[in-house]
This record gives structure tokens, C-alpha cells and sequence, in this order.
């Protein structure tokens, strides 16, 4: 059955999102200049940037924690009542030791961040090897690159854990705030 309704192409649809954002521009490319401030700043002060990642990362484990003892007391059974409120004691332990012992946090969350690039790296490369499309060697390369960015993070391990936190943080800030400016700037130019 035919549809009434108008069908809008992705084109169509993206050209009237850009206009509806285009007396913005200034807002994203503000973002974004803030944004690169921010990921020189980490980047300067990578022991300081590497333990604010620590801090808010553990704040973010303790209201999830009470969060999930929240759900946890509005089950209607004991059981999972109780499943809910152990979950979320333990990320409000967790988030706890982190604010206490920031250092310490820092070396078992690099350690984590490293098993977790490895697996990425290796699962990108094992999707990649069975695409048939012409994105098939770019994933395999970003594959290989997460893969690589891993191994050196666990080859450096614990000694890198003060400073691989902060680094990443200034990095994908940089990133970040390069890709807000240029969306701004490309919206400012939008005829």
C-alpha cells in the first residue's frame, strides 16, 4: 500500500538539520575551542588530568551504585532486591576506593583499559577479515592499531598507569574539540 506521507531523503533531512543549526555555529566552534583548551591542559598536566579521570569515573561508580540499590528496593521480590542492593554496593565500594586511593585506581583501571583495547583490537580484526565490503581494510587497520595502542599500554604496565589516563583524556579533548570546530565552521559556511 502506498504511504501518503512525503519520504524524505538522508540528504534532504541533513540539510535541514544543518539549517536549524546554523546560526549555532559560533556555540560549536566556542565548544570546541573549550574542548582543545581542555586537552592541553590534560595533556600538560597528564598526572592531574589522569587523576580527575580517577575521581569523576568514581563519583560516576557511586551514584550508579545508589542508583541501582534504588531499583533494587522498588523490586517486588527479596531476591532481586537483593541482587540489585549487592550490585550496587559493590560500585559504591569500588567508587570509594577510588576516591580514597586515586593512585591504586589509576593502576587497575590501566590494566583494565589495556585487556579492554587488546580484545577490541582483535574482535575489529576478526570482523574485518569476514567483511566484503570496501570497508574491509580500514576496520582490519583500526583493528590493528586498537590492538597495538593496547599492548603497549600492558607492556608499560603499572609504571604508565599515572600518566596513560591523563593522556587519553587530552587526546580524545583535542579530538573532540577539533571535530566541534570544524562542525561549526562547516555549519557557518552552509549555504
Amino acid at each position: 500500500m502506498p504511504s501518503s506521507l512525503p519520504i524524505r531523503s538522508a540528504t534532504s533531512h541533513s540539510h535541514v538539520t544543518m539549517e536549524r543549526l546554523r546560526h549555532r555555529w559560533g556555540w560549536f566552534v566556542a565548544l570546541g575551542a573549550l574542548a582543545v583548551l581542555f586537552g592541553l591542559a590534560a595533556l600538560a598536566l597528564v598526572i592531574s588530568a589522569t587523576l580527575a579521570a580517577v575521581y569523576a569515573i568514581a563519583i560516576f561508580m557511586i551514584i550508579a551504585g545508589g542508583s541501582e540499590i534504588v531499583v533494587g528496593l522498588g523490586s517486588k521480590s527479596w531476591g532481586r532486591a537483593f541482587l540489585w542492593a549487592v550490585a550496587g554496593l559493590f560500585y559504591i565500594v569500588a567508587g570509594a576506593f577510588a576516591l580514597a586511593q586515586p593512585g591504586h585506581a589509576a593502576v587497575i583501571l590501566t590494566l583494565m583499559l589495556g585487556i579492554s583495547l587488546i580484545a577490541t583490537g582483535i574482535t575489529r580484526i576478526y570482523i574485518g577479515s569476514h567483511l566484503h565490503t570496501h570497508a574491509r581494510t580500514m576496520v582490519i587497520v583500526g583493528g590493528i592499531v586498537t590492538l597495538l595502542v593496547g599492548l603497549l599500554v600492558i607492556m608499560g604496565w603499572p609504571n604508565n598507569s599515572i600518566i596513560i589516563l591523563g593522556t587519553l583524556l587530552g587526546v580524545d579533548l583535542l579530538f573532540t574539540g577539533v571535530t566541534w570546530i570544524g562542525f561549526g565552521l562547516r555549519l557557518r559556511s552552509h549555504a
